[in-house]
């Protein structure tokens, strides 16, 4: 990093983080008005406070009103009239059964609708609607009673109350469904005046309820145990007494040249937790910023971020979200959430509002933890799996996602290696360091900062490390990487369309077999690996699009074509494989499925490694459509290999381990299948 850059960075965060290239520019055009003696003072100051100092001086008025001019076009104070567009964005979604989207669409309603108002009262009880079919009966039960306190219309709360009385019935409080049942049927007497039509469709429903209670209250039903009690939080078996938030399993030495480090006092095997440390301080990456709208019927953004889906202050993942009273941007889990953030920053932040956005909302905290580096600390990209695909979907597929950034001071502690000997998982603000290996008493705890040997080569991994953290990494898997041949990795190889073997060579490529004289320009292999990956784009669109045989078609095409020219274990062979499994799935042939996923999965294993995170993933996949397919004892050994993978990365709490546990108790609870009479 140059120290020229310091002062932009401190004014406007990282280039990467900011999404007003205006504010961007203007600074840095400040930064090279300023004379070279000032330019050397902000860079080599030493502490924030200096850095601060030296920065404010020089910021004039006009600096101030060109913020504000950019500023202007964030609205972040309540909009009153907002609310009515979100809530029929919303209907409209719950019309489409998207219940989830129009959740989101209701909880933007919310943010932009000022407390006690009718606005805000109906956007809560739409939510609570969408959040009953979600099955999410507690937060239903939430979200009524934010409606009745804002005070949500006389008119329509024989409805509510219907919906209360569902929730408990659904919950199995049953005395307490009774109760809610008795208040509606008073409520109808007392008023006479209810619309007839209105009237016998809440009597009829109430109907219904009532023997669905008279016949749950004849079961002696057992309601399961939540996922969320029996998966507790993992607890470190002996804390550590000199390293707070560390396992007795590692103790910290001191090296001139590394630095502080953790090193085993004992071996340790796979999946033990070393570190489990909340964050000192954790700031909220909103994701995508909505763009600049100048007219009025566009500028309201429908789209979901991180700041849709997560709390605030703590980071947990909720689809009904608490908005702050004062301004439409700052969403908490609860009310408790909210309060302490209040208390303890966000009535200074506030006041702001498109101020800070304009800046990002997070760049401060970005800023000191940027600078909080040169003290020897490092930041942490805090991050959580993400379901994706349509919601339609049978299989469901994962990716990682940056969801804020963290200060973890005994997480920092560990150094780099491009193959680790841990995973980092995280859940809220908390961060878990587990060992991904057995390591050996004595041996170093290394921690991946992100380049890693499986997924880039050492070139581009040193180059990042240089740019970053500024130091040439010296691991195992970089020093052996140097010192091989130029052959690239399997994934990565050509093969003989004649006898299958690998190519070697630079710029013309030759048969690895001696008895084969096959050779080609390299140039015209990346030809047609660049025309291959094309076809397969085009496949994933008829995919996405559901004309499921027709992408079929397109991809066994592809299939071949890759069989002449690419290593069996390539990545763009994997990826045909695996798009085959989700169409078949997609067609309910769970057999093929599992057939293409298989060989998916034999790919993932040679890139990745068997005990990946990834391969955890995939395994997840094939469980899936072995369930799906009724195949119980493939898909009882496949779910016992993903839980042992995923757990060693995340823990018991991981959704996709949560998913397999049911999976698992389900296929446990069936029948046997009966054996029919022998021939």
């Amino acid at each position: 990093m140059k120290d020229v850059w310091k002062f932009a960075r401190w004014s406007s965060g990282l280039s990467m983080d900011l999404p007003v290239d205006e504010w961007k520019s203007y600074v840095l055009k400040k930064w090279s008005l300023l004379p070279l003696s000032i330019q050397v003072t902000v860079s080599t100051a030493k502490s924030l406070s200096a850095i601060f100092l030296q920065c404010s001086s020089h910021l004039q008025p006009e600096d101030e009103i060109f913020l504000k001019r950019l500023s202007s076009s964030y609205l972040v104070e309540k909009d009153p009239d907002a609310p009515l567009f979100y809530r029929e964005e919303g209907n409209r979604k719950f019309q489409r059964k998207d219940y989830k989207g129009a959740t989101v669409l209701y909880s933007k309603g919310i943010s932009h609708s000022r407390p006690n108002t009718e606005d805000i009262s109906l956007c809560y009880a739409n939510r609570s609607a969408a959040l009953f079919h979600l099955g999410q009966y507690e937060v239903c039960l939430k979200d009524i009673i934010r409606a009745q306190i804002h005070g949500y219309p006389e008119r329509l709360q024989p409805k509510m109350m219907l919906r209360k009385a569902e929730c408990l019935v659904a919950l199995g409080r049953l005395q307490e469904a009774n109760q809610s049942i008795g208040e509606l049927e008073s409520y109808f007497t007392a008023t006479p005046t209810l619309a007839a039509s209105h009237f016998q469709i809440l009597q009829r429903n109430l109907c219904h309820l009532k023997i669905k209670v008279q016949e749950k209250e004849t079961l002696t039903e057992t309601f399961p145990v939540a996922l969320t009690d029996v998966f507790k939080d993992m607890n470190l078996q002996e804390e550590n007494e000199q390293i707070s938030s560390a396992s007795s399993s590692v103790t910290l030495c001191t090296d001139p040249l590394k630095g502080r480090y953790l090193v085993a006092t004992k071996d340790i095997l796979p999946g033990e937790l070393l570190v489990k440390e909340d964050a000192f301080v954790s700031v909220l990456n909103p994701g995508e910023m909505p763009q600049v709208h100048h007219g009025l019927e566009s500028k309201w953004d429908t789209r979901v971020t991180n700041g849709d889906l997560h709390c605030h202050r703590c980071l947990k993942h909720t689809l009904a979200t608490v908005p702050c009273d004062g301004c439409s941007y700052a969403k908490y889990c609860s009310q408790e959430c909210m309060q302490q953030a209040w208390e303890l920053y966000h009535s200074i932040e506030c006041a702001l509002g498109g101020i800070l956005l304009t800046l990002e909302l997070n760049i401060w905290g970005v800023a000191m933890l940027r600078h909080m580096l040169q003290l020897q600390c490092n930041a942490q990209a805090i991050t959580t799996i993400r379901q994706t695909g349509s919601r339609e979907s049978v299989i469901t597929d994962s990716r990682q996602v940056r969801l804020a950034t963290g200060l973890f001071p005994v997480v920092s502690l560990l150094n780099h290696s491009c193959s680790p000997n841990t995973s980092v998982a995280f859940i809220n603000t908390a961060a878990t360091v587990q060992a991904s290996q057995q390591i050996v008493k004595g041996q170093e705890i290394l921690h991946c900062y992100g380049p890693h040997e499986s997924r880039m080569d050492v070139a581009e991994r040193q180059q990042k490390l240089r740019s970053q953290y500024f130091f040439e990494c010296n691991c195992p898997a970089c020093q052996n990487e140097k010192h091989r041949t130029t052959a690239r990795p399997r994934w990565e190889a050509f093969c003989c369309n004649s006898c299958r073997a690998t190519m070697q060579g630079d710029d013309v490529l030759s048969c690895g077999s001696r008895s084969c004289t096959e050779s080609v320009s390299r140039d015209h292999l990346v030809s047609r690996l660049q025309g291959l990956q094309r076809q397969v784009g085009v496949a994933q669109k008829l995919l996405r699009s559901g004309k499921l045989e027709q992408a079929i078609q397109q991809l066994l095409e592809c299939q071949r074509d890759a069989e002449s020219f690419l290593s069996a274990e390539h990545i763009v062979v994997g990826r045909i494989e695996d798009d085959l499994a989700q169409a078949y799935a997609a067609l309910g042939d769970w057999g093929m499925s599992a057939t293409h996923l298989q060989k998916s999965l034999r790919m993932v294993e040679v890139r990745h490694g068997p005990s990946s995170i990834e391969m955890g993933h995939e395994l997840f996949k094939l469980a899936q459509v072995f369930f799906n397919g009724f195949a119980i004892p493939e898909a009882l050994n496949t779910i016992q290999k993903a839980e042992k993978v995923l757990s060693v990365h995340y823990g018991p709490w991981n959704d996709e381990i949560q998913e397999l546990q049911k999976m698992k108790s389900c296929l446990l609870d069936l029948p046997p299948i009966p054996v029919g009479p022998s021939v």
